[in-house]
């Protein structure tokens, strides 16, 4: 809800103002001086503050000044009797966001209202398009059963407002997840906000979690909202939740069962309507035996549980990865990256100990070290390709020739775009040998 705060000494015109303010169903605090408003601001975030310029105790520009400390984001409207073009831009240049001269139409106060109040909106649609935009296109790729599994559990999940735990090992997609979750509910068109908890000190965590008042600690110049207010009807995920200090458990247990929290160094409550989830690649009922996390946090978490499968259970879908991934990465040839039956032969013998991030980094790397379109097995690491793709090969020498033979012709191919004269001269054979060469081995 909109929330406004009036400051205006005559008592008429703040009736008259909060009355056609409140046809809108906003909230309207009113003050009748600067000094209340300046205590209405230390309990309370308000969206709008229309202010008059003269008040007895402390005036509108002090006010303002008041306002600009607490927080940057509430827009000002300053209204006075005693108007001129100089009062008008020293409103302006000490931070007002409009400006209006007694007596003035109702109308025109809402349409400025609105204005504003749409200004915020597209601040904070922008925020939660930047933030939705980071990782791009990426999206969780598999039809295998244990994949099938996963999406009917989030297309089940998702609608609703419950709490959800994701876990599995590290590079299974567990953000990814979280994202698929969000994007199926109906806070979709709200802000997706991601903190990994591993990556920030102890000592930033709460302030980065619930926000913090100016003058909170050294360095807190200003007001600063958490990732739990910027999520404000939108979904919250806290990422690597297993390494979350353990005094910050306590206060997160509160927000989660009652929706409430105060900012570091503050004393007002503040309420927020925050749908959780959770990732974490540790095991945390292994923490909690251990003592390093709390078994209520962990029930209260653990609402609908999802785990995702490492990608040695699901090794059918590695070439849909590997398609997948190969279009992040621009192709200097005619055409795009694409996989060859040998080298996903080799990579579907791999036991991938990380996962399908560990298969999106060979992909890159392939398609940098590759000297065509088309990955073949000597533009894997070469530990893996020995390991893997000649292991049945044995010891016969003329096999193991064989092999590389077919392997330096492909190679040879792909780097000369299938032209077999080129192929031939790069290689120092005639035509007539490679053209024998490639019928003796099936090469196309």
């Amino acid at each position: 809800m909109v929330r406004i705060l009036l400051a205006e000494d005559d008592e008429i015109m703040r009736i008259s103002v909060s009355d056609r303010l409140k046809q809108f169903d906003w909230q309207v605090d009113e003050v009748e001086n600067g000094l209340d408003g300046v205590k209405m601001l230390e309990k309370n975030d308000y969206h709008l503050v229309i202010s008059d310029i003269r008040m007895p105790g402390m005036d509108g520009l002090k006010l303002l000044a008041k306002i600009k400390e607490h927080s940057s984001e509430t827009a000002i409207i300053i209204m006075t009797a005693y108007g001129s073009v100089n009062d008008a831009l020293d409103c302006l240049r000490k931070g007002a966001s409009d400006y209006i001269l007694k007596p003035f139409d109702m109308d025109d106060l809402i349409i400025r209202c609105n204005r504003l109040l749409d200004f915020q909106r597209v601040k904070d649609q922008v925020a939660i398009l930047k933030e939705n935009c980071r990782i791009g296109e990426r999206t969780l790729i598999g039809n295998a059963p244990v994949m099938q599994q996963i999406y009917s559990i989030i297309d089940q999940a998702a609608p609703t407002n419950a709490t959800i735990l994701i876990t599995g090992e590290s590079g299974t997609g567990k953000e990814l997840a979280a994202r698929a979750i969000h994007k199926a509910s109906l806070r979709s068109d709200k802000a997706f906000i991601s903190i990994n908890c591993a990556a920030i000190p102890d000592g930033l965590m709460e302030s980065e979690l619930f926000g913090h008042e100016r003058g909170a600690f050294t360095g807190a110049d200003k007001r600063r909202k958490g990732k739990f207010e910027l999520a404000d009807n939108g979904t919250l995920l806290l990422d690597e939740l297993g390494d979350l200090p353990g005094p910050l458990q306590a206060k997160l247990l509160r927000v989660l069962q009652e929706g409430e929290f105060t900012r570091v160094g503050g004393s007002k409550t503040i309420r927020v309507d925050v749908r959780v989830l959770a990732c974490t690649a540790k095991d945390l009922q292994k923490e909690v035996d251990e003592g390093r996390f709390r078994q209520d946090l962990l029930f209260r978490l653990k609402v609908i549980p999802i785990t995702m499968p490492p990608l040695r259970d699901h090794k059918e879908d590695i070439n849909d990865l590997c398609a997948h991934f190969l279009k992040e990465f621009r192709s200097p040839y005619d055409t795009p990256f694409s996989l060859s039956k040998e080298a996903l032969t080799c990579l579907s013998s791999y036991s991938f100990p990380g996962n399908a991030r560990e298969l999106h980094n060979l992909m890159e790397r392939a398609s940098v070290l590759s000297s065509g379109p088309v990955i073949y097995p000597e533009d894997l690491p070469t530990e893996l390709c020995a390991l893997n793709c000649t292991a049945d090969i044995g010891f016969n020498l003329a096999e193991n020739m064989a092999v590389a033979e077919i392997a330096c012709l492909k190679k040879a191919l792909n780097y000369c775009s299938g032209n077999k004269t080129k192929t031939a001269d790069l290689l120092g054979i005639s035509r007539k040998n490679l053209w024998e060469k490639l019928k003796n081995y099936t090469v196309e």
